[in-house]
């Protein structure tokens, strides 16, 4: 099975293409190596051979020996993927994300219209109630506990979903995904942090299935890692991860937004130029 778009959905891991490698490359040099994810690629290398990882794949196609991830994403979440080619260049990134100097920010759509800006600060753990081994609950201070803070602006509101740009202020493992259905509009698509874990167990064991698709109205969690800043006293790097296909489908199907509209606001998002407040889309109408 091979991977070409963001809209996979299947019974098995995907594979890359090697020819479609090359259309995923934000930008190249000699130390790094920036990527607009898939988002049903793993960015880890598997057991499943080098096209099965967005490093493995990465090393494969540049005949590289060693590929150094500056950030990483969740299976299911696109956008920019930034890769260090030498350990000269890895050290620089890790220490740029140490002294907070890289930034980055992120477009989700979530189930039900906010109109005010969010914030979620407080405290991440293990969840010990759930039974998926991996999953992050807000919680108490504790030794374990790790501090997380995020930041989320609706931009589009129509037929009871939100467009989002989401700025989390720390790195935390899945950290969007909880604070999300935390504040309660959980990402469209998203199966762990939803309303039913029971749908990531079945989806692990079986796939996707008619009840998935019965449940949830995107095959992946909608969430996309849109812009990356690093801002470093010697060097700068800043790369953007276009809107991808799937979410824009979900916006011009469920929400009821025009395309030409839709690409105008992302346009006005990607060049810095959004001030709000959010627009919104009344009752189905279609925005022209």
């Amino acid at each position: 099975m091979t991977l070409s778009s963001n809209s996979f959905v299947g019974d098995s891991a995907p594979k890359v293409k090697p020819e479609d490698f090359s259309n995923w490359i934000l930008f190249e040099d000699d130390d790094f190596l920036a990527m607009d994810k898939p988002g049903w690629l793993v960015c880890h290398p598997s057991k499943d051979g080098p096209w099965s990882s967005l490093v493995g794949a990465c090393r494969a196609s540049r005949g590289l020996n060693e590929v150094h991830l500056v950030s990483r994403l969740d299976r299911e979440t696109s956008g920019v993927v930034l890769m260090a080619k030498n350990k000269k260049a890895a050290s620089f990134a890790q220490k740029a994300v140490q002294d907070r100097r890289v930034s980055r920010t992120y477009l989700a759509l979530m189930e039900g219209e906010f109109a005010e800006n969010l914030v979620a600060e407080g405290w991440l753990g293990n969840d010990p109630d759930s039974l998926v081994f991996v999953k992050q609950r807000v919680t108490s201070r504790s030794a374990k506990a790790k501090r997380a803070l995020t930041r989320i602006t609706p931009l589009l509101l129509s037929n009871g979903y939100t467009l989002a740009a989401i700025r989390p202020e720390t790195g935390r493992k899945h950290q969007i995904r909880v604070h999300s259905q935390w504040l309660g509009f959980p990402l469209v698509g998203e199966k762990l942090y939803g309303h039913d874990e029971t749908l990531y167990l079945e989806f692990v064991e079986n796939g996707w299935t008619s009840r998935l698709e019965k449940f949830l109205p995107m095959p992946r969690q909608a969430l996309h890692a849109a812009t990356f800043r690093l801002d470093a006293s010697d060097r700068e790097l800043a790369f953007d991860a276009p809107f991808p296909t799937d979410m824009r489908d979900f916006c011009i199907a469920r929400m009821g937004l025009a395309q030409e509209f839709l690409e105008e606001e992302c346009a006005t998002f990607f060049r810095g130029e959004w001030t709000g407040p959010p627009k919104r889309v009344g009752n189905g109408d279609r925005l022209h």
